[in-house]
């Protein structure tokens, strides 16, 4: 990654004179046996410096590499900054793209923005929703607490919207990519009670009932009615349709409240955004939201009975059919 700076070292002697380098070796029997001492004293030289460098004697190779080590690391150094810095935007580009991917088609997160789903959901609690399972066919079910876009009249006021132009800014893009709820889309979150085909009443003080059969309904808000102040029905759910209330059933403006409208109440399951299977945050209020479990009940399901009574209505004449014909057929024998 760094470069390798590579330095020469200086100090040698000054260069004799080829003249006089003659005139010794030719002239001076005296100086071969001279130059051959210098020649010695190099060598041992060279040993000594050898045996420093395989032992801890070498005190200048120990004080130049510091220096040698900062000339090679300080490079290295700034192209790691200048790397990291390059790369930042990708890796934020791919971290939207990976949010967004998963706000569309996995899972996204919603704010409570009321009390109508007290006490299972308060004010403020953010929810994560399933986004992943309807592609797979998969229907909202009694007892799935859902999030729906607004069918029409449903949430008359705007959501509130922030002044300043720079947090709207963010604001939208980061609901954009699912890391907060959008300040533009009306959504509201309720418990499904009946689905199409259901029939569903709630008289006096309750219980509701879902095709006869009563619901035990311990989520709901501890003080007020299964009916709350808005007793209603016998209703039957269209096909495709949803009936949904809230747990806190007197301030939940709920199917009871819309009876008037297209679909008696009821709102299309195409406007279910999605499940909301865990209460994420806050942290000290974290839990998942199962399907209680009366929903669960024998007989509680409309259609339930239907396959079973059809199948045993056509298999008895074809039981007789058959016996008949074995019966003639040994009267013939």
């Amino acid at each position: 990654m760094g470069d390798l700076v590579i330095g020469t070292r200086s100090g040698a002697g000054e260069p004799e004179d080829p003249g006089s380098r003659t005139a010794d070796s030719v002239g001076d029997p005296g100086a071969v046996g001279q130059r051959a001492h210098r020649t010695g004293d190099r060598t041992a030289a060279a040993g000594t410096a050898a045996s420093d460098a395989d032992g801890d004697g070498d005190e200048g190779a120990a004080q130049d590499e510091p220096k040698g080590a900062a000339a090679v690391d300080h490079p290295e150094h700034e192209h790691r900054q200048r790397s990291f810095w390059k790369e930042l935007p990708i890796l934020i580009g791919i971290a939207l793209v990976l949010a967004l991917v998963i706000k569309t088609f996995f899972v996204q997160a919603f704010s409570i923005p009321s009390g109508s789903m007290m006490n299972t959901l308060l004010k403020g609690d953010r929810v994560l929703v399933d986004k992943f399972t309807p592609w797979f066919g998969a229907e909202p079910e009694r007892g799935d607490v859902v999030v729906f876009h607004d069918p029409g009249g449903w949430l008359n006021e705007e959501p509130e919207r922030s002044s300043n132009a720079v947090l709207r800014g963010v604001q939208n893009v980061l609901s954009f990519v699912g890391l907060m709820p959008s300040a533009s889309e009306k959504d509201l979150i309720k418990r499904v009670i009946a689905v199409g085909g259901d029939t569903v009443e709630c008289q006096g003080t309750g219980p509701v009932r879902v095709n006869g059969v009563a619901l035990d309904e311990p989520y709901v808000y501890p003080g007020t009615t299964p009916c709350g102040d808005k007793p209603f029905g016998p209703v039957k759910v269209p096909d495709g349709r949803l009936w949904v209330m809230g747990d806190h059933r007197n301030d939940s403006w709920d199917s009871r409240f819309h009876m008037d409208q297209p679909g008696g109440g009821s709102i299309p399951q195409g406007n279910v955004v999605g499940r909301a299977f865990v209460v994420a945050w806050p942290i000290s209020r974290w839990a998942t939201l199962p399907v209680p479990a009366t929903f669960n009940q024998r007989g509680l399901s409309a259609g339930a009975l239907a396959p079973p009574a059809l199948g045993l209505a056509g298999a008895v004449p074809l039981t007789l059919v058959i016996r008949r014909r074995r019966l003639r057929a040994a009267a013939a024998a």
